[in-house]
């Protein structure tokens, strides 16, 4: 019989311990002959990243030793930061940023020797022995990174210009027969899924484009994943219909595969993101969101027929085909991420490699229910909520359950319904969690996503206390504990629903934003300019940064927060954080600070992100009034 406790006190068998020591994450699959090859984060090596490999007869291996670890910094999100061809794998070394090349048994060798410059989304040319790539060139410190595309020598590491002149460049792709050369660029203040353009250009022998034109885009029309077909067709995602759907180039210029009110394209945060891949016999396996759902479908361009695989997955990333193979990342709203393995012929599925060995029992596992809610404007807005769920433990009559709002990063971003240990370890203690896809979220057509433009830190605002207050409306939440959590920009919406808002009564700010000129003028090329468009161009629209940087009105502030922060953070410097904990300690309100050394934008090491989750707990139980299950070590919290 369930044990009668308040909300927040219920004990999980979902620890903080069990999440790191059992988690990994998993992405950037490549098929290389019979071989499959992916990524592994492992927190329990400081976050390293590990390529690994499956062979034909199901042997698991890593393929880069320690202390190697397989992560580039272009954009600083990285992604792309290896490739691999006949079994030889050229990868960026994290570290030092250089290119290495790996042979089968032999240890990696420097194939570049220049400081500052950083690699990524690398193709192979066998016949020319090169390597197309991108690069960023640190080597200036007086002006901006200089962003390329650059050809290397795959035995002497000589590197040639191949592309320059653009802000930004991505997806270096090679046509089948090694004659063509793709890619995609953008230029300030665009992000790549505001505007981009679609180059193409035939090679000389020496591998150098010639007369490079620009085939698609431009910059309202974004650009996702060119690919050439097996027959030499070149295709690729865009915008122009007002959602992301495939397109390919024809005798006349671009013309749609499917046209469909549903997303076959993602926002461009990391380089080689895939959401389709060709069959040999021309079809396409297609992952695509619609209606906030993820699904899998094989695309018959020349019938232009969309035949969905029924299988009970979601969050379906880096897709690759290798003959009647399928490979990708996915989910379900009850099990871990992993890498499966899928037969194109009988659909039969089978899991290489789990991102979590642990097993949940089901009476501990919150499914995620879609919802839609009026927000500002008479509009609607998308979010999942989790109720609170326990098969041990029930709470006293009339007791209802705090609450979690969580605001996703991005803010060009959004939630997913896929199995999150993090969000059960909220659920299987008593809380309900509501992931909110606010307006300016990906997945709901351009429409919805231009929502947030000149209006952050207002309709995302709008849309978290909106949802919240949904849920308080229908007894599903206490009114008086509702919290608020998120990282990054997610981070930002936090503080701005914090400041600007009196719903929520407690936060968590995870290197969250808090001073909007801070981060126009001190982060990275890549979002240097990502404000124009959510704010108003710096400093002609100076105001409107001061109007909604949370830093600036802690007067407003009246609950308790609090903030989580890596020390080498280079996208949210530590200075952010640091200016509201102590504007909140003068104030009087309670605050508490936990900084990381070694971390950046994000945890990786297995010990910061236990240490994140059970101060997060502790403070709620604090704030609200309830002692958590766990043994935690206490967290200094000023003012209370």
């Amino acid at each position: 019989m369930a044990e009668v406790a308040p909300y927040g006190s219920w004990k999980s068998p979902i620890t903080a311990d069990l999440i790191v020591a059992s988690s990994i994450s998993l992405g950037s699959i490549a098929v290389d002959g019979e071989d499959v090859y992916w990524l592994e984060g492992r927190p329990l090596e400081g976050g390293r990243q590990v390529l690994v490999r499956r062979t034909p007869d199901g042997a698991v291996s890593d393929v880069t030793p320690a202390p190697y670890n397989v992560r580039t910094r272009v954009h600083e999100y990285g992604g792309g930061s290896y490739a691999v061809h006949q079994g030889v794998v050229y990868f960026s070394n994290f570290a030092d940023q250089r290119l290495y090349r790996l042979r089968p048994a032999t240890s990696p060798e420097p194939l570049t020797s220049a400081e500052g410059m950083r690699y990524a989304d690398g193709v192979v040319d066998p016949a020319r022995g090169l390597l197309y790539c991108v690069r960023e060139d640190h080597t200036r410190s007086d002006q901006d990174a200089e962003n390329t595309i650059v050809a290397i020598d795959l035995e002497t590491g000589a590197e040639t210009v191949v592309a320059r002149g653009h802000d930004f460049y991505s997806t270096p792709r090679l046509s089948p027969d090694g004659s063509r050369l793709s890619w995609l660029s953008w230029d300030h203040p665009n992000m790549p899924w505001d505007g981009t353009e679609l180059w193409l250009a035939r090679l000389g022998e020496d591998g150098l484009p010639q007369s490079p034109e620009r085939v698609a885009g431009g910059p309202s029309e974004s650009i996702f994943q060119p690919e050439w077909s097996p027959d030499g067709r070149l295709y690729f995602v865009s915008d122009a219909t007002g959602w992301w759907n495939l397109h390919r180039l024809g005798d006349r210029g671009a013309e749609i595969v499917v046209e469909r009110e549903a997303e076959f394209g993602a926002p461009q945060w990391v380089f080689d993101a895939r959401t389709y891949a060709f069959l040999p016999d021309g079809r396409l396996l297609c992952a695509y969101a619609e209606g906030g759902v993820s699904r899998l479908a094989l695309l018959d361009p020349e019938a232009r027929s969309l035949q969905p695989i029924d299988i009970a997955l979601n969050g379906f990333g880096s897709v690759r085909v290798a003959g009647d193979r399928a490979y990708f990342v996915a989910s379900s709203p009850s099990l871990p991420g992993a890498v499966y393995e899928l037969d194109l012929r009988t659909q039969a599925l089978t899991p290489l490699r789990w991102s979590s060995d642990l097993r949940i029992d089901d009476g501990y596992i919150s499914l995620p229910e879609p919802l839609e809610f009026p927000t500002e404007g008479g509009l609607t807005a998308h979010a999942l909520y989790y109720a609170p769920r326990n098969k041990d433990y029930r709470a006293p009559e009339g007791e209802k359950p705090p609450l979690i709002v969580m605001s996703h990063g991005g803010p060009t971003a959004a939630a997913g319904a896929g199995f999150s240990l993090q969000k059960q370890f909220w659920t299987s203690r008593g809380f309900a969690v509501l992931d909110v896809n606010y307006g300016g979220s990906t997945g709901y057509g351009c429409e919805y996503r231009r929502r947030l433009e000149g209006k952050w830190g207002v309709v995302d605002v709008d849309d978290c206390t909106n949802g919240a207050r949904y849920l308080a409306s229908r007894g599903l939440v206490d009114p008086g504990r509702m919290a608020i959590t998120g990282g990054s920009a997610g981070g930002y919406t936090t503080l701005c629903a914090l400041a600007f808002r009196d719903v929520f009564k407690a936060g968590a700010s995870h290197f969250g934003v808090a001073d909007l000129e801070a981060l126009a003028r001190d982060t990275h090329k890549f979002e240097s300019r990502y404000l124009d468009r959510l704010v108003g161009p710096y400093p002609e629209r100076r105001d409107l940064y001061v109007e909604r940087s949370p830093v600036h009105h802690v007067d407003r502030l009246a609950c308790p927060v609090i903030f989580f922060q890596g020390l080498e953070d280079k996208i949210v410097p530590p200075n952010q954080a640091e200016a509201m904990v102590e504007a909140l300690r003068r104030k009087g309100i309670p605050v508490a600070y936990l900084a990381f050394e070694g971390e950046q934008h994000g945890f990786r090491r297995a010990e910061n992100i236990k240490r994140s989750m059970e101060a997060e707990l502790y403070f709620y139980g604090r704030i609200f009034g309830f002692r958590p299950a766990d043994e935690i070590e206490p967290v200094e919290i000023m003012n209370l």
